[in-house]
């Protein structure tokens, strides 16, 4: 489905003062770039354990653009003077987040809290990057943000579900209670360049598979549908969330609602990289989401934004990307899903 764009990009006062929170990672990265370019001083944290130096290399040595290897579960090692904060540090992948279950927890709560606690000092905006698991595995489809979810809080996908949704808590009681100006953005799938070889996800499972030859892995019947959004457009929706009045908190979707079965997007990856690999079928995971797909009416009214870039012309620039990834370093064969 394409959108008429509305080509207006949210307006960044220059020399802004930015704390990106896993600001190496896949979709920090690129919000790195975008805060740089109009003009912000950016601090990127983040603890490297997902997150890749060579997704910020290119802005080392930028004068508006500094990185701190930290963990957020551990307070902030120095004092941090900012006008903003983004915090996207979590794991985001389920092979991650499962392999460190606990951390992850705790990355989504007491990275918050500390956060918040600065946010509270300095008056800072900050934002959440929070997520469509929010929503578990639906009962209601599109999901919108009034939808409080169907989430098991104690199988294999609570530790990032939960820790997503009791970050948005206490985002909501520092707002309540301290007057923190907060801001929820629920970002569903986004997928684009700097996406690792072998984060498990299902565009890059798919996509590196097909590359490599190897047979193309559907887990269950492959009816179970997901919404992708291009991770420029993803970008530009959270910059635009963070320059609205303090009276816009959210929770606001953010993603394309272009609903897709697997099937049909493995058929598409498949024909896209000319491969000839077989799709085959796999056991469900569980907790598995069975639909993915936002209600963008929030954002589309407060922020006057609609994705754009149609799937087939983000999945050229996505593939065009693991191409050379692949030729750069030799992917996984086997990949987790």
């Amino acid at each position: 489905m394409a959108h008429a764009r509305i080509t207006r990009d949210a307006t960044l006062r220059r020399n802004r003062r930015i704390l990106v929170t896993g600001g190496a990672g896949f979709v920090g990265s690129h919000l790195c770039d975008r805060l740089v370019e109009r003009g912000a001083h950016v601090v990127c944290l983040d603890d490297l354990s997902t997150g890749r130096r060579q997704n910020i290399e290119h802005l080392i040595g930028n004068p508006r653009f500094s990185l701190l290897v930290h963990d957020v579960v551990e307070p902030l090692p120095i004092r941090l003077e900012v006008d903003e904060i983004y915090n996207l540090a979590c794991p985001a992948s389920p092979p991650a987040y499962s392999a460190v279950p606990i951390h992850t927890t705790l990355t989504s709560v007491l990275g918050a809290h500390h956060l918040l606690e600065l946010a509270t000092e300095q008056n800072a905006r900050i934002l959440q990057a929070s997520t469509s698991e929010v929503y578990g595995d639906p009962e209601v489809s599109p999901q919108s943000e009034t939808y409080w979810g169907h989430v098991d809080p104690i199988g294999p996908r609570a530790c990032y579900d939960e820790g997503k949704r009791c970050a948005e808590s206490l985002f909501f009681d520092h707002a309540r209670l301290l007057g923190t100006r907060i801001k929820i953005a629920r970002i569903f799938n986004t997928y684009g360049p700097r996406m690792s070889t072998d984060d498990g996800r299902v565009t890059s499972n798919l996509i590196v598979q097909a590359l490599s030859g190897a047979d193309m892995t559907v887990y269950g019947d492959g009816s179970q549908t997901r919404s992708f959004c291009y991770v420029d457009e993803t970008v530009e929706a959270l910059i635009r969330l963070m320059a609205t009045p303090d009276s816009v908190v959210g929770p606001v979707n953010i993603g394309n609602p272009d609903e897709r079965t697997i099937n049909d997007f493995a058929a598409i990856v498949r024909r896209m990289t000319g491969s000839r690999s077989q799709i085959i079928y796999r056991p469900l995971p569980v907790d598995d989401p069975r639909r993915r797909c936002p209600d963008i009416g929030q954002a589309v009214r407060l922020l006057d934004w609609l994705p754009n870039i149609a799937l087939e012309e983000g999945l050229a620039r996505t593939i065009a990307y693991f191409r050379n990834e692949l030729v750069r370093q030799p992917a996984r064969r086997e990949v987790v899903a």
